[in-house]
């Protein structure tokens, strides 16, 4: 039997915007597979040191992709990350970039513990529409889109938009 061929998806967007409670719920109704970049890194220890200032550790990007790189070439995965230009452009089929109003994206951070220059970077990225450009470098213009994240309606309609979509391109694709 031949395998259905499935679509690569890419949720990005400023940490607090959703990403991974969009990705879980894709993924439970789509069958495809999630993989959450910070989990993965953090199961494969794929790091590259520590950063003092934002208390975090810095991923190994190049590791991460090898990690990633046969399970992307068999199709079928929503992966989840707050930066896109490290993932190869022919790994996705579409980008999904999710926006929030600065205002409650403060207050989510914060409620994780996000404090001082780490929570103000994180809301001017957001401000800026940093991931948004980042992704329009990275990736071709028209799979490339952004997506409000601000309400359980916005999770919804984004819920709706993607597997509408999801469906349209494996009935294209098989």
């Amino acid at each position: 039997m031949k395998m259905k061929k499935q679509p690569n998806i890419l949720l990005t967007g400023t940490p607090g915007v959703g990403k991974t409670t969009l990705g879980k719920e894709l993924a439970q109704r789509t069958g495809l597979t999630y993989v959450n970049i910070g989990d993965l890194a953090k199961e494969g220890d794929l790091y590259d040191g520590y950063d003092e200032e934002y208390n975090c550790p810095i991923l190994d990007e190049d590791r991460v992709v090898d990690e990633l790189e046969e399970k992307m070439a068999l199709g079928g995965v929503i992966v989840d990350y707050h930066g896109c230009d490290l993932f190869p452009e022919r790994w996705f089929h579409i980008v999904f970039v999710l926006r929030t109003d600065n205002t409650q994206l403060y207050t989510r951070l914060e409620s994780r513990g996000y404090t001082g220059r780490k929570l103000q970077e994180n809301v001017q990225c957001e401000i800026f529409q940093s991931i948004y450009e980042e992704a329009r470098e990275a990736y071709k213009e028209e799979i490339v889109h952004q997506l409000p994240s601000n309400t359980p309606q916005d999770m919804d309609n984004n819920l709706d938009q993607i597997l509408q979509w999801t469906e349209q391109w494996i009935k294209e694709h098989n």
